[in-house]
């Protein structure tokens, strides 16, 4: 719990007991600084209901990061031993299919640029 919400309950419950006492002594005054005492705590209550909030939220946030960093390599691992089981039963198939992406991606590298379009008079 945050120490901004424990000052804003005191002030809160503080402002709730002056609105009282003014309201009981028939002092407008003390009912108005009651009432103001009690929106500033309030206030500051609902402040640390949100970096309570805040704080709860990085921490999950956190927390999920880690897990997925520690789990990643066993993901990786996992996915190279499927590949190698799959390239062991299929050698073929796998050299044809590595042949045919590296085919693809000489073809678009070697590709030539297409030629720059003038615009306007200026080239701009």
């Amino acid at each position: 719990m945050d120490k901004d919400r424990i000052v804003g309950t005191a002030k809160d419950f503080a402002g709730k007991a002056e609105t009282t006492v003014g309201e009981m002594a028939g002092d407008a005054g003390t009912q108005a600084s009651g009432r103001l005492r009690e929106a500033a705590g309030t206030a500051q209550n609902l402040y640390g209901q949100a970096k309570d909030a805040t704080r709860d939220a990085t921490d999950a946030a956190s927390n999920y990061a880690k897990q997925a960093y520690e789990n990643s390599g066993d993901t990786f691992r996992d996915g190279s031993e499927a590949l190698a089981k799959r390239v062991r039963d299929n050698p073929i198939g796998s050299v044809l299919i590595a042949g045919g992406i590296g085919f693809a991606l000489a073809l678009m590298m070697m590709r030539p640029s297409p030629p720059s379009r003038r615009r306007g008079r200026y080239f701009g």
